[in-house]
């Protein structure tokens, strides 16, 4: 729409507004509209609401005066229903103010529900109130509004010219309460800790930085609930969760946004294979509860979530499919080459264990398109995983991937605070050679685990990647009502 009629828009609509104000018709003065019915509902059982009166609300989104007779539609919460608006049933002069009513208006009715000649469903209009003015237009052919950026900065005017989009966000809302329900319903207790850290730990991630007036010391936005959430099963709680926003200061793509979603928990005397088990029951709970069945579809490929889930170590999935064999050799030279023909991109100084993380991060990642465990991270890039017994080179940490996708981790936690301080410590000495998503020194956390630390198993989930699992979303912008986008200038 061009600025110039645009303006004329502006104009005329402001113009409404003063002659409705000079008239002692102010719609914003208007406080409540006492409604009795839904759009869709009426539609969903006609047979219960045929030639009875209800009252509605919503916005005009559609309008077709035909002489003394017109119709519109009005959207509401639930989805759209006709008006049938005529100048015998409202008056001549409620009439000649609905005629002026603009597309964008919220406005109550009052009227009967019957069915038109053609068939559709629709009120016919005795009484019609304006609720709020709407001052802005909404955009040409706003039916079917595909703009992205538009749709993501202004979510407002995504809702209205998308209706559909709205199921994206309840289904959200819907997941969220089957994890907290089979949550609670395991014994875990939810809490909540701290978002505003002075050290930034529990993750290997950049923090957003902020800094705290009175105290006059610079903190950070959480990386991850983790070591809080630890702290409380030495102090004595055996099942605790908390779902909660996440901070990272990192890159931006269809997978990833600063700010984000995750649910984290940690359980007393139990390992990675008990989260194991947790994992594929939460995911079934909530794929019976919102999709009422384990068998979906994302992006066009069916995904089964029925258990048992594929479960392989990192060895043994970087031998299936590069051919490399971790386990053949230590000789971190000659594994470089194989790894480098076949296109791994390789940083210079990587041990055994960072050079099996980076060919499985550049190569097998893609091809974990149904659930599948990835088992026994290597100790460099797993700070807070206990070590395998059997491999100290390795720890007892999973991921789980669905559709190439990482979804979650977990871990038989590290207790061992002369380790956990030693890991600290290679940590800090890599964030003071340039790393800085490199974890920081945490004393207190090293002070909590020499009280004891019982053995325990923890996992975290990212809330919103499973969002766009079950709702079939390519993007997690498309799963956040508002994402982070980048000022208009």
């Amino acid at each position: 729409m061009e600025q110039e009629n645009l303006n004329d828009i502006l104009k005329a609509r402001r113009e409404k507004l003063d002659n409705l104000i000079a008239m002692g018709k102010n719609p914003f003065e208007i406080v409540k509209f006492d409604k009795d019915a839904y759009a869709q509902v009426i539609k969903d059982n006609y047979d219960e609401y045929a030639d009875k009166k209800v009252r509605i609300a919503g916005r005009l989104i559609s309008k077709r005066v035909m002489g003394k007779a017109s119709f519109g539609h009005v959207l509401d919460g639930t989805g759209s229903i006709q008006l049938y608006v005529s100048r015998d049933s409202l008056g001549e002069e409620n009439y000649a103010e609905f005629k002026k009513y603009d597309i964008g208006d919220i406005v109550g009715v009052e009227g009967v529900v019957f069915t038109t000649k053609m068939g559709e469903i629709s009120i016919h209009a005795e009484k019609m109130v304006l609720l709020s003015k709407s001052l802005l237009p909404l955009p040409e052919k706003f039916h079917g509004l595909t703009n992205t950026d538009l749709r993501y900065r202004q979510r407002y005017v995504d809702l209205i010219a998308n209706p559909e989009v709205k199921e994206t966000f309840v289904m959200r809302s819907r997941i969220i309460s089957a994890i907290r329900s089979f949550l609670d319903g395991e014994g875990f207790v939810e809490v909540d800790t701290p978002i505003l850290n002075t050290i930034a730990g529990g993750a290997s991630a950049r923090p957003f930085i902020t800094h705290h007036n009175t105290l006059d010391i610079d903190m950070y936005m959480r990386i991850a609930p983790e070591l809080y959430l630890k702290r409380l099963i030495v102090g004595g709680f055996e099942k605790v969760y908390e779902m909660g926003r996440l901070f990272r200061n990192e890159g931006m793509d269809p997978k990833h946004n600063p700010e984000f979603t995750t649910v984290e928990l940690y359980e007393a005397y139990t390992d990675y294979h008990h989260m194991m088990d947790l994992t594929e029951r939460l995911f079934e709970h909530i794929a019976l509860t919102t999709k009422g069945t384990t068998e979906i579809e994302y992006q066009g490929t069916p995904i089964s979530l029925a258990r048992p889930w594929k479960k392989m170590s990192m060895v043994e999935a970087v031998k299936e499919f590069t051919g490399i064999d971790f386990d053949a050799t230590d000789d971190v030279e000659a594994l470089k080459k194989q790894a480098e023909s076949v296109g791994v991109g390789l940083a210079d100084n990587l041990t055994w264990g960072k050079l099996l993380y980076e060919v499985f991060d550049q190569k097998v990642e893609e091809h974990l398109v149904q659930p599948t465990f990835i088992l026994d991270y290597p100790v460099e890039v797993s700070p807070l995983a206990k070590r395998k017994p059997t491999d100290n080179r390795l720890t007892e940490r999973f991921e789980f991937f669905i559709t190439s996708r990482e979804m979650g981790n977990a871990f038989s936690e590290l207790n061992d605070p002369i380790d956990q301080k030693a890991r600290f410590m290679a940590q800090v000495a890599e964030r003071e050679n340039g790393d800085d998503e490199a974890q920081m020194m945490d004393e207190d956390y090293v002070n909590a685990l020499m009280y004891g630390l019982p053995p325990t198993g923890g996992l975290g989930i990212g809330v919103d990647r499973l969002v766009m699992l079950f709702t079939d979303q390519f993007s997690i912008r498309d799963v956040l009502l508002f994402p982070t986008m980048k000022p208009n200038k």
